[in-house]
């Protein structure tokens, strides 16, 4: 009799993503801070260098820049003391600065995102094996080319997202359409993928390492509370 297929946990699904979220961020988080630096830094004035010649550039720089503020005073404390002042600031809407413009990136890369990761994961399971058996280093490439293709779709509405995010209050009031038409008008439409190396390398290993902490997890769980 062959096995039937196990009913689909909520919990372990909850558990198991949130240690591949963890997954992720352990390894991405470095160069998603170099990202964001590219995405905000001004355009150079004329006859002068850029701010950032590129994302190694970038990275040397903050890590230096880092080095020398842990020295000095900071804005914010901690990710408590940043929301308390914003809300104390601004309210309820400026902790949710940037809502739509994530929703504009997220809907439709996520839906990229899970689309690759379970197409590669049916072309990468041989022939008379389950999904669920796949060995670890296809579920490394499945799950980091599934990264690539998220960030593919994602990088012109999260360079929206950060300029939005980072911009003095009342400096685009109506949105991402003021953003969209200043990044178009004073650095060109390829300003719209700024960040791009520091998102495409950092891609590969941070969804590689998320989806590989799903599946791990998921078999952990499996094994240790079957039942559950």
């Amino acid at each position: 009799m062959a096995d039937q297929p196990k009913p689909i946990s909520p919990l372990k699904n909850l558990l198991a993503g949130g240690f591949g979220g963890v997954c992720l961020v352990f390894v991405g988080h470095p160069l998603d801070t170099v990202k964001v630096r590219l995405q905000t830094q001004p355009p150079s004035l004329p006859g002068q260098p850029p701010m950032y010649s590129g994302t190694f550039d970038c990275f040397r720089k903050t890590l230096f820049r880092e080095i020398q503020a842990s020295s000095g005073e900071t804005k914010y404390t901690g990710t408590l003391d940043c929301a308390k002042k914003l809300y104390q600031e601004f309210g309820i809407r400026g902790i949710y600065k940037g809502t739509v413009l994530t929703l504009m990136r997220d809907v439709p890369a996520s839906g990229m995102y899970f689309m690759t990761y379970e197409w590669l994961k049916n072309i990468f399971t041989p022939e008379g094996k389950r999904v669920s058996e796949l060995s670890a280093p296809r579920i490394l490439v499945a799950g980091g080319i599934a990264g690539i293709f998220n960030w593919a779709v994602a990088i012109p509405p999260d360079v929206l997202k950060s300029r939005f995010q980072t911009a003095p209050p009342g400096k685009y009031p109506n949105g991402f359409r003021d953003v969209l038409r200043e990044l178009i008008r004073d650095e060109g439409v390829t300003s719209l993928y700024k960040g791009f190396n520091a998102v495409m390398i950092r891609a590969f290993p941070a969804n590689a390492a998320c989806f590989l902490g799903f599946e791990v997890a998921m078999k952990f769980l499996n094994w240790a509370t079957p039942n559950l």
